[in-house]
């Protein structure tokens, strides 16, 4: 970014701006107590310096966060290692930054091009860049198979949506001599976005959830995109401790989106839906499933869940949140049973 020192007005702005906020003058000048005038000239001073962008005229005027392109650069898969798509595509541009940030992003983009080096079976991997006064984002993209297929392919899923219920998981790869099936998992939660995008599917993560959506464009080979702030204070360690259980170093514990496990306008009732979902819970110590967006469940899958796979798994300590009133009555009455 340009050189111009932002005091106190110029953050507030710049995150009024990134927000959305409408109409921004106005919303400014109430929040600050300055004078339309004096948010103006401001703004007039971040446009000029490069930091923020605007279009239209008058009432109509808008402002966004000005992005800065890097090169998009390519590699040839074949022979490719994955620190050198970091070195010489990625580490000039966060040169600048805390090595906390810098250090996640070593960590996403040589797990994320690794993926695509040893399972994509495509020929070209592209790197995207771009960075704003607030973050940066990468995009990582192959011509290969296409991550939710070739998980669909190998696994013998039903259908390519259930790849995404499985990576949500954690600890699931196509080739375990090879790797360890943690690198989507922490690379999701180590980054505040990420999302996989192949075909017409597309999965997100960020600090809030999980999404599941349906694309109108068909993306070829996988894309990953990444953003991070220029200022987390995210610590990589911590994140994989946070999937440790106490006192060990090992990938033990895992959250599951629940709601991942039906399709749109469905509801979570069969005994095939549970097993679907309990599938290789049997690898960890401690499963905390996340009901956020599920109102009610069936008896029949609360059942499979809470008493039969919880009997004949007595290792394997299962753990809600996000319930409502009515999916909590459902589980007692599972464990009672």
């Amino acid at each position: 970014m340009p050189a111009l020192h932002l005091d106190d007005l110029d953050q507030n702005i710049l995150d009024h701006i990134d927000l959305g906020t409408e109409p921004l003058v106005n919303k400014l000048a109430e929040s600050t107590r300055m004078s339309r005038q004096t948010i103006s000239t401001r703004l007039r001073r971040l446009l000029e310096h490069g930091f923020i962008d605007a279009s239209g005229q008058g009432r109509g005027r808008a402002y966004k966060l000005a992005w800065q392109y890097a090169e998009p650069q390519r590699f040839p898969l074949t022979g490719l290692q994955e620190d050198r798509v970091m070195r010489e595509a990625v580490a000039p541009h966060i040169a600048d930054l805390p090595d906390n940030v810098r250090d996640m992003w070593q960590y996403g983009i040589t797990e994320m091009v690794n993926n695509a080096i040893d399972h994509s079976d495509g020929t070209t991997l592209s790197l995207y860049l771009r960075r704003n006064v607030r973050r940066v984002e990468v995009a990582i993209q192959d011509d290969g198979e296409g991550i939710f297929q070739r998980i669909q392919r190998l696994l013998g899923l039903f259908e390519a949506r259930e790849s995404i219920v499985e990576l949500a998981k954690g600890k699931l790869t196509t080739d375990p001599s090879r790797h360890s099936g943690e690198g989507i998992y922490f690379t999701s939660r180590v980054f505040d976005q990420f999302a996989l995008q192949s075909r017409t599917l597309r999965f997100s993560h960020t600090a809030n959830g999980n999404w599941l959506s349906d694309s109108a464009a068909d993306s070829p080979g996988t894309t990953v995109l990444l953003t991070l702030a220029l200022d987390s204070t995210r610590i990589l360690k911590t994140v994989f401790d946070e999937y440790a259980a106490s006192e060990e170093y090992s990938f033990s514990k895992t959250r599951v989106p629940v709601r991942l496990a039906h399709h749109e306008g469905e509801k979570l009732l069969s005994r095939s839906q549970a097993k679907r979902l309990v599938a290789r819970f049997e690898r960890f110590q401690i499963v905390i499933l996340d009901f956020s967006g599920i109102e009610e469940i069936g008896q029949a899958f609360a059942d499979e869940l809470f008493r039969v796979f919880a009997s004949t798994h007595p290792a394997v300590a299962l753990q809600v949140e996000n319930v409502t009133p009515a999916v909590a009555d459902m589980i007692r009455r599972a464990r009672n049973a």
